[in-house]
């Protein structure tokens, strides 16, 4: 079997938590008056001081200063009762011959919430990348590099496999095959886009078919 390590993006990706991330948004700002399925689409993989930037600009005013750990402390209650592992995960993870890793924007603490709330802890071990531990967010390549070199790999044996264009771009960067993950997605798009899949249970596949 060829050497290779599959490197996940977590939130969106291996965990249904987009929803509930901008949930809290709407939660502590309720002012904000936007749908919350616009603001996945809006908010997908960026970093969080981003994203604060652009409500407050929305607002028109500044957010409190406690903010970001009001809304990290949301999210935890929302994952410890809401979150749930995307459909198919838990079985294509187990089923999957290959070297695993998670590679995150989110921080270490909210990592490990999330993977043990939806049951797929065991899976990776101690094998998770923090951007915050690098200081590095995507679409900056550092992060997959990263995770990469610390699972003893080279970036051409590697493919990442992301929900956001960010994550997409940080696996271009880091010369790094990507899959990308679009639950929603049309199976006849699925088939006319080489790189895009819409079913975790097809991953093992489409991995194996893809060449490195």
């Amino acid at each position: 079997m060829r050497p290779l390590l599959v490197i996940f993006d977590l939130d969106g990706t291996l965990v249904d938590s987009e929803t509930l991330c901008n949930q809290a948004f709407l939660d502590l700002l309720p002012e904000l008056n936007m749908p919350v399925a616009s603001m996945v689409q809006q908010f997908r993989g960026r970093k969080l001081s981003l994203i604060l930037a652009e409500l407050s600009e929305h607002l028109g005013r500044p957010l409190p200063i406690n903010f970001e750990s009001t809304y990290r402390h949301r999210v935890a209650e929302l994952f410890s009762t809401q979150l749930q592992a995307t459909p198919n995960v838990h079985e294509m993870l187990a089923s999957l011959p290959y070297e695993k890793c998670v590679a995150s924007s989110a921080p270490l603490d909210k990592i490990a919430h999330a993977l043990a709330a939806s049951g797929l802890a065991a899976f990776f071990g101690k094998n998770v990348f923090s951007s915050y531990t690098l200081n590095s967010w995507k679409p900056e390549p550092d992060l997959f590099l990263h995770a990469a070199l610390k699972m003893g790999f080279q970036p051409a044996q590697c493919v990442v496999i992301e929900d956001s264009e960010v994550g997409l771009q940080a696996a271009a960067a880091a010369g790094m095959r990507a899959l990308h993950f679009v639950p929603n997605l049309d199976d006849e798009l699925v088939r006319s886009l080489g790189n895009c899949f819409n079913d975790m249970a097809r991953l093992p596949d489409l991995i194996e078919r893809t060449k490195l």
